[in-house]
């Protein structure tokens, strides 16, 4: 279907990648990996034509349609959101628009018979692909496509230059659904979505019939969605048949494999400049030095990949609060007659991360300022407790930072303990390496201004924070810094987030925001989704009261619910947790041997003594035989364990 031959491209100087054959046959459903960079984008908007590349081919099927989703910001406007979302059915609007030509020709009495037959027969072909393309259904399915992606009813008639940046993204994703692509590029299609409309369009990528390429950070959409993996790594092509979690067990296990063949072949190279250097000035091995001279200009250098494993940012220890950190009484929040919310009472306590989710739109982002003190309200109390210290975070934050002043010079000063060398390992977890921290902030893209925005949160001594989709600029090794780092985070915590990958160790409180109403789930954004899963298919109702909203449950009944769960799951699981631990444990002690033994391996008393070599180099073998064993086992009785909770949740 597409197929890119000798393809090269680079970037001041530098290739992106050179010379790579990739081919993306019908039905693909392929995840594009690789470091920040690295040129995915660029590889996008090559075959989609935006961009040509230094050299090589991209040969396309003939008359084949690809739908393309840019980070960049698009703006629709002029029309009604119907409208523009229609006329991406550029098929049926040019045989509607020859039927409605046919029709009046027709009507004109002064042809003659045999130009009428001609017309009619037109007019019939006509008809015939209109119904191939099921044309009566298809505002239908537009609309239904507009819903999924979080659109209301009553928006339908809405001019789009009404629409804000990030629902324009969406009417750009909605025509690119709408029309029937042989292949979708879609780079981070989930960053403007809330939970609801990223499972509805996971769903329908899922179910798609077309080829999908696309970019995403979000490990659990693309581990639902792809079942391939391309990876661009030092200027190459890598495929892998597989999920991305499978994905990044062959990664591991490469880059593994990688460090080994790193350090024989450094080893080799300082045995070889250690045997010119001694005998470089003796005539008799002239020709000996001369070889091993050769043999280093030769040499392909192995190159190992970056490595953000090792860096891990903290949060500055927080000064203690009250028990209460904040509370809302009887709130009322309006924006002109709209009403958000109405009589609103909402704590939050010491030790609570909580994740708000809910359609866009429903008053997340506005309850998050409410909280943070951002935005005022008509009518109720806010309290603050004992020595609340509140730091907050949101995209439009960063607007706020002082466009003169070079990105280390915004975050210097703000933690005292911070060296320059640790604040430039903390912008460099969030991509910001080498000379790019002394980029002034007024040229940085929106994107860059968050990510230095949320470097200052890290280094804020606050013991309640506020993050406001804190993940949309950042790549996975950038997610996982910051998770780990909000992970350990002692303070509270509230999440506004649709990433569930992300939020799922985090937070031990969900909130939904839904028409105006703010309903707590005392767990986790799992817990969460199990229970919004029996309510829908349990559909249940208030006795007595069938119009009653199913999202209300008694405490009592639904205590007893889950008590029964708990028990029964816990019965089921016991046997393998068990057996999970106890296998993790023994990985843990293996890994810490392998990594002994790897280090041994490299001691001048050890590799210069060919005994204890072999019997090291047989002991790692061994060790490390018996690590992949454990993995297999823990792997198996883990799916085991994850198919049993699926009977529980």
């Amino acid at each position: 279907m597409i197929d890119l031959s000798g393809v090269s491209l680079q970037f001041n100087g530098k290739y992106l990648f050179q010379n790579i054959n990739y081919k993306i046959n019908s039905g693909d459903k392929i995840s594009l990996v690789g470091a920040n960079g690295t040129g995915k984008s660029s590889l996008l908007k090559i075959i989609n034509g935006n961009l040509q590349p230094e050299s090589g081919k991209i040969l396309k099927q003939k008359g084949i349609s690809i739908g393309y989703l840019p980070q960049e910001m698009i703006v629709h406007q002029g029309k009604t959101l119907l409208e523009e979302a229609k006329s991406s059915l550029t098929d049926i609007i040019i045989l509607q628009e020859k039927e409605t030509f046919i029709t009046n020709q027709l009507a004109d009495e002064s042809i003659n018979e045999e130009e009428r037959d001609d017309l009619i027969h037109q007019l019939g072909n006509v008809h015939l692909r209109l119904e191939e393309l099921d044309s009566y259904s298809a505002t239908s399915k537009v609309q239904k496509i507009l819903i999924g992606l979080g659109f209301e009813e009553d928006e339908f008639e809405k001019l789009t230059n009404e629409f804000s940046g990030g629902w324009q993204m969406r009417i750009e994703l909605a025509k690119i659904l709408i029309t029937q692509n042989d292949l979708l590029l879609m780079d981070e299609p989930t960053n403007h979505l809330d939970l609801d409309s990223l499972e509805w369009l996971t769903g329908f990528l899922k179910n798609y019939k077309g080829a999908l390429l696309t970019v995403s950070h979000d490990k659990n959409f693309i581990n639902r969605v792809t079942s391939k993996t391309l990876e661009i790594f030092m200027g190459k092509f890598y495929t892998f048949s597989g999920d991305y979690d499978a994905y990044l067990k062959f990664k591991d296990e490469r880059d593994l494999q990688l460090a080994n063949q790193f350090m024989l072949q450094q080893k080799k190279i300082k045995e070889t400049e250690k045997f010119i250097e001694r005998f470089r000035y003796k005539a008799t091995k002239s020709k000996q030095v001369q070889s091993r001279i050769k043999q280093l200009d030769k040499i392909e250098l192995i190159e190992l990949p970056e490595s953000k494993e090792n860096i891990s940012i903290n949060f500055p220890e927080p000064p203690s609060s009250g028990k209460m950190n904040i509370e809302l009484k009887s709130i009322t929040k309006s924006f002109g007659e709209k009403i958000i919310f109405s009589d609103l009472d909402f704590q939050v306590n010491r030790g609570d991360k909580i994740a708000f989710v809910g359609p866009n739109g429903a008053g997340k982002t506005t309850l998050a300022k409410i909280i943070s003190g951002k935005i005022n309200f008509e009518k109720g109390e806010r309290i603050i407790g004992h020595n609340t210290i509140i730091s907050y975070y949101a995209q439009d934050v960063a607007d706020n930072l002082n466009p003169d002043l070079d990105i280390i010079e915004t975050v210097d000063g703000i933690a005292e303990d911070k060296t320059i060398g640790q604040l430039r390992t903390l912008l460099g977890s969030f991509l910001f390496t080498g000379d790019d921290v002394f980029k002034k902030v007024g040229v940085l893209s929106g994107g860059e201004k968050s990510r230095v925005a949320l470097s200052k949160i890290l280094l804020t001594k606050a013991n309640f924070i506020i993050l406001d989709e804190p993940t949309n600029h950042l790549d996975i090794s950038s997610k996982q810094v910051l998770q780990k780092a909000l992970l350990d985070f002692s303070g509270s915590l509230i999440l506004v987030s649709h990433d569930v990958d992300f939020l799922i160790p985090i937070v031990n409180k969900v909130v939904e925001i839904r028409k105006g109403e703010v309903k707590l789930f005392e767990g986790g954004i799992e817990y969460y989704l199990s229970k919004k899963q029996q309510l829908q298919n349990a559909d249940l109702e208030l006795p007595g009261n069938k119009n009653a909203s199913t999202d209300v449950v008694s405490k009592k009944d639904q205590k007893r619910i889950d008590a029964e769960q708990r028990q029964k799951r816990y019965a089921a699981t016991k046997h393998l947790i068990k057996k999970v631990t106890e296998l993790e444990n023994q990985i843990e002690l293996l890994e810490k041997k392998e990594k002994k033994l790897e280090h041994d391996l490299t001691l001048p008393e050890i590799f210069s003594n060919p005994q204890k070599a072999r019997e090291t180099t047989f002991e790692f073998g061994e060790t490390k035989k018996k690590l992949l064993e454990k993995i297999r086992d823990w792997e198996k009785i883990s799916e085991e364990l994850q198919e049993i909770e699926k009977q529980f949740s």
